[in-house]
């Protein structure tokens, strides 16, 4: 019996728009028990995509309120659920997706067993075609990497979109953590994934990461160019967070790299282009790009358009300016969702687990709930 609950709990993540395949070795329920505890997968499967009152899951599950409050902050404690507050100070709670979402928010309970666990399962996991329809993150330039400025929108300008946030939290990247607990990876640095208004809240209030001003934020986007890491923020124009990313550890980067046209696949406006005439071969830029998209012919650099994902940490640091970032024709430009929810929605629907009518019927079922709660 235990193991159907996990089942259940499995194809309740798999409805969210992240998704959480099934695999023959059922590595996947490994890694939920290892997660969840069985009172705790019971009640997650009562979450859904709205935000809602304790009172109202407690109703649905049909436990008593006392009992649904501390069962549910002890999963947001464990980063198994995601917590919001209204205007004034009301926790709600809602369903999180496995990734983006509570794999982030383990980075303090990484263990060998859980790391290998999710090496196995990350291939399954990380479906390229899904990510492909629409990606959770999005890739934007270090700002000196662009040759027109005036071209750029604020929300593909990383600093902009730290000087747009009042909340910024700054935590370890569990990616890099991971990479370094099964005795791989690299030596870049770990403190370096920003979180942003709520997101931060949720982070900062679950101690797992630390508030941080504006400047400091500014100094690790410049630490990440000096490091190689591309920036890679959520898929909407306002920014939920910024990750910096190294192609060695990254579980983004590292599953983009497979397909053999990443730049098909990933959210960026930009793309590489040469002047072959100032090149002089130096080979910087071929270490600097994390998806190989860079190679020497005849002393001068040549680029893979197929794997180029406009990143710009080539350009960066070109000492003969022979390489610049230009905005791809308006048709080979992905849109970007207004914020993450609308993102989520997205690739909730292009993956046929959501729909406009699913979406009504979702609310009304919460606000029915929320009107027999009261009784």
């Amino acid at each position: 019996m235990a193991m159907d609950i996990y089942k259940k709990l499995a194809q309740h993540l798999d409805n969210l728009p992240g998704g959480f395949p099934s695999t023959q070795s059922g590595v996947e329920l490994r890694i939920l028990k290892r997660l969840f505890t069985f009172k705790d997968a019971e009640l997650a499967m009562h979450l859904t995509l709205i935000p809602e009152e304790s009172r109202v899951i407690a109703k649905r599950a049909g436990i008593s309120r006392d009992d649904a409050e501390q069962r549910i902050e002890n999963m947001v404690e464990k980063g198994l659920i995601f917590c919001v507050y209204s205007e004034d100070g009301l926790p709600k709670y809602q369903a999180a997706q496995f990734a983006v979402g509570l794999w982030e928010w383990q980075v303090n309970n990484l263990d060998p067993e859980f790391t290998k666990d999710m090496d196995e399962y990350w291939p399954t996991l990380f479906n390229l075609d899904t990510w492909g329809k629409t990606p959770q993150l999005r890739t934007i330039p270090i700002n000196v990497s662009i040759e027109v400025p005036r071209e750029v929108m604020s929300y593909e300008q990383a600093e902009e979109l730290v000087l747009a946030q009042d909340k910024i939290g700054v935590a370890p990247c569990i990616c890099r953590r991971e990479q370094k607990m099964k005795g791989d990876g690299c030596d870049k640095p770990e403190e370096t994934c920003l979180q942003f208004g709520k997101i931060a809240d949720y982070y900062l209030r679950r101690s797992t990461s630390r508030l941080i001003d504006q400047q400091e934020a500014l100094d690790i986007l410049k630490q990440a160019d000096e490091f190689g890491l591309v920036l890679q923020p959520s898929n909407s124009k306002e920014a939920a967070f910024i990750c910096c990313c190294c192609g060695c550890c990254c579980a983004v980067l590292r599953n983009i790299k497979r397909h053999p046209k990443p730049a098909s696949i990933v959210s960026t406006p930009f793309m590489l282009t040469t002047n072959p005439s100032a090149c002089t071969g130096c080979g910087i830029c071929i270490d600097r790009c994390q998806t190989e998209a860079l190679r020497l012919e005849l002393k001068k650099v040549v680029v893979n358009a197929d794997r180029c994902i406009g990143c710009g940490l080539c350009v960066s640091t070109c000492p003969t300016n022979s390489l610049a970032l230009t905005r791809k024709p308006e048709a080979e430009q992905a849109k970007v969702p207004i914020d993450f929810n609308h993102t989520l929605i997205k690739l909730g629907k292009k993956r046929g687990k959501l729909s406009t009518v699913g979406m009504v019927k979702m609310l009304v079922k919460s606000k029915l709930d929320r009107f027999l709660a009261v009784k």
